[in-house]
């Protein structure tokens, strides 16, 4: 029996990954492609992003919600009965794509298709890393010591130890394909400078593509026949090279704050923006009710970079309402975040 291939998508808080899959599915050419996709936090934003695609082959049930925090630390428990499920169906997909959470680590899930009832009936196409173009040209969640330092020095609020930068050099070092993403927000010498600067921190034959909009043809996407499961040795992550056993996130603390019905989008959009600039927030996303609008309003920011646009239709029946993760380094003030998005 062939095995059904599989693509893990990889990538940091707003990299583009969710961008990068609607594309995907936009563009599938009559695959049959299945999602498991793993929200980091208790709103399932990403996945109403792709349901809505609008596309036959893109049916509610080819869409599996992992919602329980890191895939990396849940494999047990969460995606191999996933994995199961899917591959168990009379209809299997003809390609699984993974989309990992920003803070999750690659090489897990990599070893979890090892497990006999998982092995034996799909393979590890490729991994594809998401990098963010702009962020990187900032200096954020680089892997050179010396940049980590220059931006320690820049902000006081950064630990050059951070696991931001340990996540980012695991993404980097695991991945079969490298997406560059974003690279119209920077200058074309600023990007050949940022391919220059990756290539040193990826294995051996991994390619480095620029991406604009997470618009890719999925000839370059699928069909890598990398067979990633049985390279696990080579794709070690920054504490298994270091003799860690295990990982953990206990920097980072996720919440959501619910609201009812918003007035004014500039007025919401305004506070979002102090939130980010006076809390340590690190990505902020959801869905938000404006009164007298048909529309729902999704709502995605990293840094202080804020994007929001009318995804759908409120459907009939469906309860209108304002729900936005927060995510963050430990210690956010909940209580003030709160308070400053209610206004």
């Amino acid at each position: 029996m062939q095995k059904i291939p599989a693509t893990i998508v990889s990538g940091f808080l707003g990299a583009g990954k969710t961008t990068l899959i609607r594309h995907l599915l936009s563009h599938a050419n009559g695959r049959r492609i299945a999602l498991i996709i793993n929200e980091f936090g208790d709103l399932g934003v990403d996945g109403e992003i792709l349901k809505g695609c609008g596309a036959e082959l893109c049916r509610d049930d080819d869409i599996v919600e992992l919602a329980n925090g890191c895939i990396c630390c849940t494999v047990a428990d969460d995606f191999i009965p996933a994995m199961t499920k899917l591959i168990g169906r009379a209809d299997a997909p003809d390609h699984i794509v993974i989309e990992t959470s920003g803070l999750a680590l690659p090489q897990p899930l990599v070893k979890a298709f090892g497990w006999p009832e998982i092995g034996s009936r799909v393979t590890i196409d490729g991994v594809v890393t998401v990098v963010d173009a702009p962020a990187l040209s900032e200096g954020r969640f680089a892997h050179d010591e010396a940049a980590v330092a220059a931006q320690r020095a820049a902000d006081p609020e950064l630990d050059h130890d951070s696991p931001l930068e340990e996540l980012f050099e695991d993404q980097l070092h695991c991945a079969d394909l490298v997406l560059l993403n974003k690279t119209d927000l920077v200058a074309q010498d600023e990007t050949a400078r940022l391919v220059q600067g990756l290539e040193p921190n990826i294995r051996p034959g991994t390619r480095v593509i620029t991406t604009r909009n997470g618009i890719v043809d999925p000839a370059v996407l699928l069909g890598l026949a990398a067979a990633a499961e049985n390279d696990t040795a080579a794709r070690k992550s920054h504490h298994e090279m270091e003799g860690a056993e295990d990982h953990d996130h206990d920097d980072f603390e996720t919440f959501v704050v619910h609201l009812g019905e918003e007035p004014s989008r500039q007025a919401l959009l305004s506070r979002i923006e102090r939130v980010i600039r006076d809390h340590d927030v690190l990505r902020l996303k959801g869905f938000v009710a404006l009164a007298g609008q048909p529309g729902r309003l999704l709502v995605q920011a990293v840094g202080p970079r804020l994007n929001a646009w009318f995804d759908r239709a409120w459907r009939a029946g469906e309860e209108r309402g304002t729900a936005l993760v927060i995510i963050g380094p430990t210690g956010l003030d909940r209580p003030a975040i709160e308070a400053a998005l209610k206004g």
